[in-house]
């Protein structure tokens, strides 16, 4: 029925083979355009991963430590308020919460503390998050 109604200018049944390739060319140029959207070709196999070590590694251990002890040092250089502002953001608190926590007059405020302070930190630690590049 669609073929008589799509297709009625085809008068011949041997036209109908170039018109069914055409068809597929299309469905099939689709299909590909649908799996690059879905980033199907960029994907990596979850067996070609590589799994981290999860046993203990001393060079690992030990750059973790004096991380700690870098952060720890400079932290207690910060000011009270950078502080408490640290603190309840590892708590998990949202910054509407902590503006109301610190009596903040605007959120914009907290926001404008938490630069400030993130900048301070990273100055006190060397520059650099990474260890061992002060």
């Amino acid at each position: 029925m669609l073929l008589h109604e799509k297709y009625a200018h085809l008068e011949r049944p041997e036209d109908l083979l170039p018109l069914s390739l055409q068809i597929v060319r299309f469905k099939i140029m689709s299909l590909r355009r649908k799996a690059v959207r879905r980033g199907e070709y960029t994907q990596v196999s979850v067996t070609d991963i590589p799994l981290p070590d999860l046993d203990s590694n001393p060079a690992d251990y030990l750059e973790r430590k004096e991380m700690l002890e870098r952060l720890t040092r400079s932290v207690e250089q910060l000011g009270e308020r950078c502080r408490e502002l640290i603190r309840l953001k590892l708590q998990g608190r949202t910054f509407t919460e902590i503006q109301k926590i610190l009596g903040a007059a605007t959120i914009n405020t907290v926001y404008t503390w938490d630069h400030r302070c993130r900048g301070r930190l990273l100055e006190l630690m060397g520059g650099d998050w990474e260890p061992g590049k002060q």
